[in-house]
């Protein structure tokens, strides 16, 4: 079937869920821009839509279904072509199925449906997912996931919605309690089947080149796709997938190189991805797929323009008297147009302080006394909130020591790594602020975590005994940041970082007293200034603004060394393991896929099929 050349006589069935039933913005320019397409739009929403989100919808269209979260994607579009029927549908020339899972148009969808319109179809999508060769779900009733359009954005013909064998297929169609059953007995199989059945399918975006190279073109080479092939969508796990996935197939380049060219080359804002991946996914999986590590000059300065109005500051909590001129040092890095506080617990070490900071060149200098109650983490919430949203960046730092670990040299190396990561030089200071100038949604920058002896298991999470602390903290300040606990925090660990006030707001709202804090002598672990040490970047993520990581170009020298050194380490004490695997790896498909589909194929093979299923479903219900 071939459609005229500008018919618009299309109905398109868009599917929607978010856990709060908010609709952020780029829905709202993803419907408004395919209208210019379509005759009638109808949204599924699963699940009950919250009354902003609701509004915005019904800007766009007066057809908006409310179900019960239920049945995936699969039982909405269901549902939805009940609403309207087989006798109606079949009025459209086409019905488009496609759901809130993707991030569009970067180019305009006149230009897919005018290529599209002069094919021969029964059925087109956008892109394809190409073959696999095992069924990781265990759901598919083929025993692999056969190649297939991707059901994010599927276009359907008359003369498919007219046949029997499509009708036939949705009043079949099982309950779906999974996203293994939703892919199992929907996505990957409809290609298929109904190819078998006679009918003719084509995608916009052709990847036949690609098929050795991914299974997942619009994921793993989604800038070559949107570079250089056009593809007018993206998917949002582009920036949230668990890196993981990608490092088994890539480099890790492809996000970064696709923001890049989309911010650079496009005009779809990206404002509109921001808003919502940093509502609704891990700060860990964003950071991870984007890349956020900034490796800034130590030498060379990249003028930072002080522009009127744009105030800079530095607080600084020193305890320690014998630290004082390692602390100055460090201090001497901010810029002379800077306010630089310093906050300490006696009225002897204020005096000392004072008389050494005379030397500072700094536009305005203070000494404040605070009660020896929360330490470094009172200092900055208790001491500076008079004045702290004065300011547009501030550089949080504290005389470090760490006198429980054995030699003090461990905690010294801890020190080191976090003042010459955020006060290393001048130069690299105003590198800094140039950064935050550069990156609008940048809210807090952090020193990577301590990775060296005692500090070594810092690599595996970074919570420690903190998570449930966390977690109840959060809940006091109603944030409904994801956060789990395998899920590492981009969080300040030594409390040394940059940050934009107005990232912290919900935070300093609090108006913290030294009395919310616990006496001396504190824990090492698992007390309030521990868990919002690891609270930072959840209140900044929930005022819109990303954390990341900062190293000077000297110290990321070392950095590099210790890493791999700790990665060869750790590839050594493991090699008797992977040996042992790639032993039993007796298959091309076994030996591609990773240690957990190895080990689920094998439980599989071993239990009965009763309680395998039920396995299943306990871990897509808590995965």
């Amino acid at each position: 079937m071939i459609i005229q050349k500008n018919s618009k006589n299309r109905l398109a069935i868009f599917f929607f869920f978010d856990e709060e039933g908010i609709v952020d913005d780029y829905i709202i320019y993803l419907l408004n821009s395919i209208k210019h397409n379509i005759k009638h739009l109808l949204v599924v929403s699963n699940g009950q839509l919250c009354f902003e989100g609701k509004k915005k919808l019904e800007t766009i269209t007066d057809v908006i279904l409310e179900r019960e979260n239920k049945g995936f994607d699969v039982w909405a579009y269901k549902e939805a072509l009940e609403y309207y029927g087989w006798k109606e549908l079949s009025t459209y020339d086409e019905v488009i199925l496609f759901n809130y899972t993707i991030f569009g148009p970067l180019y305009p969808f006149e230009e897919m449906f005018e290529e599209m319109n002069q094919r021969d179809l029964d059925f087109w999508g956008i892109t394809k997912h190409h073959k696999v060769d095992y069924d990781s779900f265990g759901t598919c009733k083929y025993g692999y996931i056969p190649e297939h359009i991707q059901s994010s954005f599927l276009v359907l013909r008359r003369t498919l919605i007219e046949s029997k064998e499509y009708q036939n297929f949705w009043k079949n169609m099982p309950n779906i309690n999974s996203y293994a059953d939703s892919v199992g007995y929907y996505e990957a199989i409809f290609t298929k089947d109904f190819v078998e059945l006679g009918f003719k399918e084509s995608v916009y975006i052709n990847t036949e080149d690609l098929r050795e190279y991914t299974r997942y073109p619009l994921l793993m080479m989604a800038y070559e796709l949107v570079k250089n092939r056009k593809c007018p969508v993206i998917k949002r796990k582009s920036f949230c997938q668990t890196y993981f996935d990608m490092l088994s197939e890539t480099i890790g380049e492809t996000t970064l190189e696709l923001y890049n060219f989309i911010q650079e080359n496009l005009d779809y804002d990206v404002n509109l991805i921001w808003d919502n991946i940093l509502r609704t996914c891990h700060m860990s999986d964003i950071k991870d797929m984007m890349h956020l590590n900034y490796i800034l000059p130590d030498r060379d300065n990249f003028i930072f323009p002080n522009k009127q109005g744009y105030k800079i500051a530095l607080v600084i909590h020193l305890y320690f008297e014998d630290l004082l001129e390692k602390s100055f040092y460090y201090a001497s890095s901010i810029p002379d147009y800077a306010d630089v506080y310093v906050t300490t617990d006696t009225i002897k070490k204020k005096k000392v302080i004072e008389e050494k900071f005379k030397e500072l060149k700094c536009h305005k200098f203070k000494c404040i006394i605070i009660e020896n109650q929360g330490r470094d983490v009172s200092a900055l919430l208790v001491g500076t909130k008079d004045f702290i949203m004065n300011y547009d960046i501030v550089c949080f730092a504290h005389d470090k020591k760490t006198t429980q670990l054995k030699p003090h040299c461990i905690g010294e190396g801890f020190a080191y790594k976090c003042f010459e990561n955020i006060l290393g030089t001048k130069d690299f200071v105003m590198n800094i602020l140039k950064t935050f100038e550069e990156n609008p949604r940048l809210g807090l920058l952090v020193p990577p975590p301590p990775n060296h002896a005692a500090f070594y298991q810092t690599l595996y999470s970074g919570w420690a005994d903190n998570y449930a602390n966390v977690c109840k903290l959060l809940k006091q300040f109603d944030l409904s940041i994801p956060i789990y606990w395998s899920k590492e925090p981009i969080a300040p660990l030594g409390t040394m970082f940059w940050f934009r006030p107005k990232a912290m707001k919900s935070l300093f709202d609090k108006d913290w007293e030294y009395s919310d804090f616990p006496k001396e002598p504190n824990a090492m672990d698992g007390t309030l200034l521990h868990a919002i040490e690891r609270a930072y970047p959840y209140f900044a993520q929930k005022e819109g603004y990303y954390s990341a990581w900062v190293m000077s170009n000297k110290f990321a020298k070392i950095e590099i060394t210790n890493l791999y050194y700790l990665l060869r380490i750790a590839v050594k004490n493991n090699n008797n393991m992977n040996s042992s695997i790639a032993a039993d790896a007796n298959t091309e498909a076994i030996r591609n896929i990773s240690f957990f589909n190895i080990f689920r194929i094998k439980l599989r093979n071993k239990i009965p099929k009763r309680i395998w299923n039920n396995l299943r479903k306990v871990y897509h219900l808590f995965r």
